[in-house]
């Protein structure tokens, strides 16, 4: 089954208006919303394990760019003064003991007084430059979430965090492969360039068609499959790992911010 279809209005809503439909119960996909904003994935922990995911971020740049932390059990952040972090994404979920224990529409009754939470730059953000660019995106059009899988990469562990490199990806016809590398490549504060192109078992992914998180998107003749390290790599972290208690996103269903996308622009 794929997720909801993204609504053709979405594009056009402010990032004010998406975050009360999120709050009202609106739970989809959250890829061609408020279109020029930039969109993050979200991991709280407790805060004596915070370091360790700060470390782990920080040795992990590519997959795990953060774009704010929390003070400890604030559920506020400057991406977004009036938003609550506990109540505005379309979907969350809820970890113990490395284990996925619920996925709610909010978590203010889940929620901590011991909890920090990271804001990680979300490759949705840079989609809007390949639209721009001309770059078709395969999923937005087909109205399903983007494709996810966990890859045998490894990230470089920190403290008691450890696990693999999570990827997103794209099929992208081979006319406009550079632009798509050249595009995102500018963007490295939400993933920024691909980490592989071509042959998914480079990656040890044995079908596309099957997916770890998000939906199948299907390809076009001669589409190339273009992978990103994604967001999603703090959760690998969680079931790895195995913390006491964590909340995030969930996969595809993302925290829209008020941030412009030319703020992370490097050039």
């Amino acid at each position: 089954m794929t997720s909801a279809s993204i609504p053709a209005s979405a594009a056009s809503r402010s990032p004010e208006e998406a975050r009360a439909l999120f709050r009202s119960g609106t739970s989809g996909p959250t890829a061609g919303w408020a279109a020029g904003h930039t969109q993050a994935n979200l991991i709280s922990v407790p805060a004596d394990w915070a370091y360790d995911m700060l470390l782990f971020c920080q040795r992990n740049p590519k997959a795990c760019p953060v774009l704010d932390v929390t003070d400890v059990g604030s559920w506020t952040t400057p991406l977004a003064p009036d938003a609550d972090l506990r109540t505005d994404l379309p979907r969350y979920r809820v970890w113990e003991n490395g284990e996925l224990t619920d996925e709610p529409t909010d978590v203010v009754d889940r929620w901590r007084d011991d909890l920090v939470s990271f804001l990680i730059g979300c490759s949705f953000t840079f989609e809007w430059a390949l639209s721009d660019a001309g770059v078709p995106l395969r999923h937005v059009e087909q109205g399903r979430n983007v494709s996810m899988y966990v890859t045998e990469r490894p990230c470089r562990p920190a403290g008691r965090l450890h696990g693999p490199m999570v990827v997103s990806m794209r099929h992208v016809p081979p006319e406009h492969l550079s632009a798509a590398i050249e595009e995102t490549a500018l963007l490295p504060a939400v993933h920024g360039g691909p980490v592989h192109c071509g042959d998914p078992a480079g990656l040890g992914i044995d079908d596309l068609a099957r997916p770890d998180f998000g939906d199948p998107v299907a390809a076009e003749p001669g589409d190339i499959p273009v992978f990103w390290a994604c967001g999603v790599t703090p959760q690998a972290a969680v079931m790895a790992s195995r913390p006491p208690f964590a909340i995030t996103h969930a996969p595809g269903r993302m925290f829209v911010t008020d941030a412009r996308d030319e703020q992370y622009r490097v050039a």
